[in-house]
């Protein structure tokens, strides 16, 4: 699977980490910054990534930011993703069985460095469960062209 990957400055020790995983687990990382702990905008780096799983390029994609949370705002303003800050293993498996999140957003400064690992190997794993949730989907995308429920 190929994966873009990006963090602000307060993630970039996580995001070596999660390269680092993902080529171990035998996928394709696409870094897309940041490449060192210079001050860089959240917003900037969540649209490369967006842009990237948006276009097809990355299957899926992980953001770390100091909380995940400005990453995850952001990478939700680009049509057709769904990206959710994820703090532990039972929001990581659900949120890709119930809402099919094709963007990770990690924190940086309270998951640590090794504490990733059980949360990035759970989300890759675990596959949409479709159905009810499918529709909902469905009700989500309607929103994102426009269209009132």
């Amino acid at each position: 699977m190929k994966i873009a990957v990006g963090s602000d400055h307060r993630g970039i020790r996580v995001k070596t980490r999660v390269i680092d995983l993902l080529e171990s687990c035998g996928h394709s990382a696409i870094d897309e910054g940041a490449h060192n702990d210079d001050s860089i905008d959240y917003p900037d780096i969540a649209s490369a990534v967006s842009e990237r799983v948006k276009s097809g390029a990355a299957d899926r994609g992980i953001l770390i930011c100091g909380t995940g949370i400005g990453m995850a705002i952001a990478a939700n303003k680009h049509d057709g993703i769904r990206a959710a800050a994820v703090y532990d293993q039972v929001a990581a498996e659900l949120c890709r069985r119930h809402n099919d999140v094709n963007v990770l957003c990690l924190s940086g400064d309270m998951l640590g460095e090794r504490n990733i690992d059980p949360l990035i190997q759970t989300w890759l794993e675990a596959d949409f469960e479709g159905g009810r949730h499918a529709r909902r989907l469905e009700k989500i995308t309607r929103l994102e062209e426009g269209h009132q429920q």
